[in-house]
């Protein structure tokens, strides 16, 4: 009897290392078009994540396509460790652009956002000769040693942290700090700290999420990150914006911390700049960014590939007004979700920027009482009726929402039904604990 053929989930299993795997269900991918997935079993599935927003573009965008074909074709190296290769140098020079800043600035070009977020810690540090970094409770500014020192998120209890980090309560108005969610008690709390135990001469920089992503799809209230960084600058201490997940044009503009109205000294890219390919960014002063030569390099960073995936990112961006899609469905979706919350008393909020959304389940809207356990079977039950969608948080129950910026309106319509039957299932009893049992999600 011949034995039949194992599963994508089976070889996985068999060979894959389970240190970096985050599951939610089986989603096994064969291939995918635009906002939409093809699995192992034939199903068409809606992506409401695009790979945690790395597929900015979707998935096999022509342009991103045609891009990388071009970089093949004629390969200048791979790398910009020794040699000069024009995709990466000209890939810098837009975003040099692009960016917002003053004075003398460079660029550094890495693998991902761990790699920009840990460099840039790394180097204010080193440049500054100031030995303490503070960050917010919930950040995930990656996953390398360097980068989780930095972070302060549930999931990496487990990491060193940086000698003297302090990591503020993020200002998040659904769950507000000393009760005011307006923020400025995180803000006094600061103020606090640099009287007390931090004193801001010892301070290299301040890492700032303009939309706090892991930690819960978090918007802050208006006013309190241009509160901070003023504090910041007032005491010299360096600005760090991670737009890693949230920037180029997820949150309705091209960059989410211009919706805080601030202008921070550096400012870090991942995940969406290449498209689905590995390459970020960060942009800042040059006197922190040349201090030293050999400080912060790898093999292939600087690759002409992912550089010119880049360049296709960027010009899909403004040919296509992916910024402009983004915050018009973004606004749509939202509509839709709030709609569903009417409905729905496992909503407890909805919130987010373009098409960075955070929805929020609880057990009971009144305590607010996080439901976790329910946010791992309604994007099991999700996944099962054709959508994909994972959750963050702090307590294991936001919903993120991270799709392409090719998202339609029809498409957002098509997540909201989608989502509204996953979670009449759950409130209704019928996906089971066994269900959701072999996923440890987030």
């Amino acid at each position: 009897m011949t034995k039949p053929a194992s599963t994508l989930p089976e070889r996985d299993a068999r060979t894959m290392s389970r240190l970096q795997k985050l599951r939610f269900f089986p989603l096994a991918v064969k291939g995918g078009k635009g906002s939409y997935l093809h699995s192992e079993d034939g199903r068409r599935l809606l992506d409401l994540s695009a790979s945690w927003g790395a597929a900015s573009l979707g998935h096999a965008h022509p342009a991103l396509r045609a891009a990388v074909d071009r970089a093949l074709s004629d390969q200048a190296g791979a790398s910009i460790l020794s040699a000069i290769n024009e995709p990466a140098v000209s890939l810098g020079e837009r975003l040099l652009e692009i960016t917002p800043g003053s004075g003398d600035r460079r660029v550094w070009l890495g693998h991902s956002g761990s790699d920009a977020n840990e460099t840039i810690a790394r180097a204010a540090v080193a440049a500054t000769g100031r030995p303490r970094i503070v960050s917010f409770k919930g950040a995930y500014h990656g996953g390398t040693a360097g980068s989780m020192a930095i972070s302060a998120h549930s999931v990496q209890e487990h990491a060193a942290k940086a000698e003297g980090l302090v990591a503020l309560p993020y200002p998040d108005p659904y769950r507000p700090y000393g009760d005011d969610p307006s923020g400025q008690a995180v803000v006094r709390l600061l103020e606090q700290h640099f009287a007390t135990d931090c004193p801001p001469e010892q301070v290299a920089a301040f890492f700032i999420e303009p939309i706090q992503s892991d930690g819960g799809l978090i918007v802050p209230p208006p006013g309190v990150m241009r509160a901070l960084c003023e504090l910041c600058a007032k005491h010299g201490i360096l600005t760090v914006a991670d737009e890693v997940k949230v920037g180029l044009g997820r949150s309705g503009a091209m960059h989410c911390f211009g919706h805080e109205e601030i202008a921070p000294d550096f400012v870090t890219f991942g995940k969406g700049l290449g498209g689905g390919l590995p390459l970020s960014a960060v942009v800042g002063p040059a006197e922190v960014l040349d201090f030293a030569a050999t400080f912060s390099m790898q093999t292939l960073h600087g690759n002409p590939v992912s550089a010119a995936a880049g360049h296709a990112v960027l010009d899909t961006i403004a040919a296509e007004g992916l910024a402009e899609n983004a915050g018009r469905v973004g606004a749509a979706l939202q509509k839709g979700l709030r709609a569903l919350a009417d409905r729905h008393a496992l909503i407890g909020d909805v919130r987010g920027r373009g098409l960075a959304i955070g929805v929020e389940l609880v057990r009971d809207r009144e305590t607010r009482e996080p439901a976790a356990k329910e946010a791992a079977k309604v994007v099991f039950r999700a996944h099962e009726l054709g959508l994909v969608v994972y959750y963050v948080g702090m307590n294991s129950n936001v919903l993120e929402l991270t799709p392409p910026l090719t998202l339609t309106e029809a498409e957002a319509e098509e997540a909201v039904a989608i989502l509204g039957e996953a979670l009449a299932d759950v409130a209704a009893g019928r996906v089971p604990d066994a269900a959701v049992a072999p996923y440890e999600g987030w």
